[in-house]
């Protein structure tokens, strides 16, 4: 999908204070996208995506990825019941990376290996450590 689905901004002004959604895609046309959780602050996880990802987040109030190992666009949750409600979206001052609260629904995972978070490993010693345990443990 074209990423002329958002405007332009005319001028770094309008791109860093303007009131205009402008995001600036990559190469591929995609912009990053943190997830957190809207009531704990909890990053929950990193995705991408494209336009139409991102307009459907809009639109729907549910966030939508674009998953690059599929090359597809994706509702998060579709398939798991771990739907994410989007309770706001910020974007970074120059508008290449996207912060969106959300509410998950189900149990409340987000990690496609069963745990809440993606971010579930600490580097200690030189090695990766599991700091919480799986919320379940079929892929999302």
């Amino acid at each position: 999908m074209s990423t002329a689905l958002f405007p332009k901004a005319h001028d770094k002004h309008d791109l860093e204070r303007g009131s205009v959604l402008s995001p600036r895609f990559n190469a591929d046309g995609l912009v990053v996208a943190i997830a957190q959780h809207a009531d704990s602050g909890e990053i929950l996880m990193l995705a991408w995506m494209n336009a139409e990802a991102l307009k459907l987040t809009v639109e729907t109030k549910i966030a939508h990825y674009f998953s690059r190992s599929r090359n597809e666009l994706w509702k998060k949750g579709d398939t798991s019941g771990q739907l994410q409600d989007v309770i706001e979206l910020r974007v970074d001052c120059d508008q290449d990376a996207v912060l969106i609260k959300v509410r998950p629904r189900g149990d409340g995972g987000a990690c496609h290996v069963g745990f809440r978070s993606c971010f579930y490993r600490v580097l200690e010693d030189g090695k990766l450590v599991e700091q919480e345990a799986p919320i379940h443990h079929d892929h999302a």
